[in-house]
């Protein structure tokens, strides 16, 4: 049954209105009729399965027939912060991590980031994985967005520590600490900051100050991982540890 988004003034006691682009995906990409069922989410944890009762040029009226649907989401909220990566891979990054329940996503630049970005770029790009994360978060069957924010520098990633409960960053060279015993230790409902690296990985002077702010330095296993794959595999130990386990 396909999922859309739509804004919480949009879904009221027994219907919902969908206006925008998902209009025209109802209508002419997925052929809908009146009758079809459809699910409605507002993003803050309300989740509806309706019925659509008509289908204008510019908007779409759904009747609710069910509430309170299963949440899909993660048992806590992990944050992905990661080092602004080279081409198309912050997409992919935020398109399967939306999938595997990440929370939300910032970019943040540190000494080894080869990418910059103007305002007007970074703009572009985030709009872009804006709506990159609510499709895949459509396609997911997720109960909310992952909100995508501002870029940060790395002092303003290192100051955001007092917003977590927990702040861990992936280090290559860390012996001793694992993610999985960090997570061990972590509750569910906690909020968890995951700082991936760039390419070229952390300045040594990097760790020091990122220890010093309060993260914790984990190791993501024997291997050295892409910068796009290690939020994905950090992902999926979470769900291990919190969903399967």
């Amino acid at each position: 049954m396909q999922r859309y988004f739509v804004d919480p003034s949009q879904m009221k006691e027994q219907y919902v209105v969908i206006t925008g682009d998902d209009v025209n995906h109802i209508a002419r990409v997925m052929r809908s009729r009146a009758g079809d069922e459809i699910i409605c989410c507002n993003g803050q944890g309300r989740d509806v399965r309706g019925a659509i009762e008509e289908i204008g040029a510019d908007a779409v009226r759904v009747r609710i027939l069910e509430e309170d649907l299963p949440s899909r989401e993660l048992p806590v909220q992990v944050t992905i912060a990661q080092g602004l990566p080279k081409g198309d891979k912050m997409e992919l990054v935020i398109q399967k991590g939306t999938e595997l329940g990440a929370f939300s996503f910032c970019a943040f630049t540190s000494l080894r980031t080869v990418v910059k970005l103007d305002d007007k770029k970074e703009k572009k790009r985030r709009e872009r994985w804006q709506k990159i994360a609510k499709e895949a978060a459509e396609q997911s069957h997720r109960s909310k967005v992952p909100n995508i924010a501002n870029m940060l520098t790395w002092r303003e990633l290192l100051a955001s520590v007092t917003q977590f409960h927990y702040a861990l960053f992936a280090y290559e060279k860390e012996e001793t600490s694992t993610l999985r015993r960090a997570l061990s230790e972590v509750p569910a409902g906690s909020r968890i900051l995951l700082v991936i690296g760039p390419e070229g990985g952390f300045d040594e002077k990097e760790v020091v100050e990122a220890e010093a702010a309060g993260f914790i330095s984990v190791s993501l296993g024997r291997r050295i991982l892409r910068a796009e794959t290690a939020p994905l595999y950090a992902l999926s130990c979470v769900s291990y540890e919190f969903e399967q386990a």
